[in-house]
């Protein structure tokens, strides 16, 4: 009898990933991991997104709090997204420059992969600021350089997103920031097939 597969994976990054705003307190990476369970890939999913992280917290927080939900013989994956507010201006200065938050992500998936932890990362989103937004653009196309470089998947959502009607009026009308559940719907629809793809690669 062939072993049952023991698939965890560990969500880290903002509040996008905590999927504040939802109604339905899922989120997209919620939606991602039912989404998987419908297709029969049942997953224990941990949510490690917090409000107003940036990339220099996750990188900090991140191996002390993922060793915590390792487990031996599981098929242990991460999902990491940050980068919106990297690129806040807090205080007349962006509180992560893009250099540094390009480095961070790169500093977390050349850890990751020595923790024989296999990572897909999720590009930042846009919200009700155009100045934001450039600045997220700008630090999505890093975040992909970094990923190739990695041969890590990489997820980009800005640019559609930026497009969406159910996600812009969704943000508009919620904080200025997070969408609603049809937003979160939306972003999740993106994120799909490459995640669908990546988890059933053992």
């Amino acid at each position: 009898m062939s072993a049952v597969r023991d698939l965890r994976v560990v969500a880290l990054g903002d509040s996008f990933v905590a999927g504040v705003g939802d109604p339905d307190c899922r989120g997209w990476f919620g939606r991602l991991v039912s989404a998987a369970g419908r297709r029969g890939i049942a997953t224990t999913a941990y949510n490690l997104g917090v409000r107003r992280d940036t990339s220099r917290d996750v990188l900090t927080r991140w191996d002390r709090k993922v060793a915590a939900r390792r487990a031996p013989g599981c098929d242990e994956r991460l999902v990491v997204s940050f980068g919106v507010n990297d690129s806040i201006i807090e205080n007349g200065a962006q509180r992560v420059v893009p250099g540094e938050s390009a480095a961070n992500l790169g500093r977390l998936l050349t850890d990751a992969s020595h923790a024989g932890l296999a990572t897909i990362v999720v590009g930042p989103p846009p919200i009700a600021d155009a100045s934001v937004n450039r600045r997220v653009v700008e630090l999505n196309a890093r975040f992909r350089d970094v990923c190739d470089s990695a041969g890590a998947p990489f997820v980009d959502v800005v640019h559609e997103l930026a497009g969406d009607e159910l996600w812009t009026t969704g943000v508009r009308d919620g904080d200025g920031a997070h969408p609603g559940a049809q937003g979160y719907e939306r972003l999740a629809a993106l994120v799909l097939p490459t995640w669908l793809d990546w988890i059933r690669v053992a």
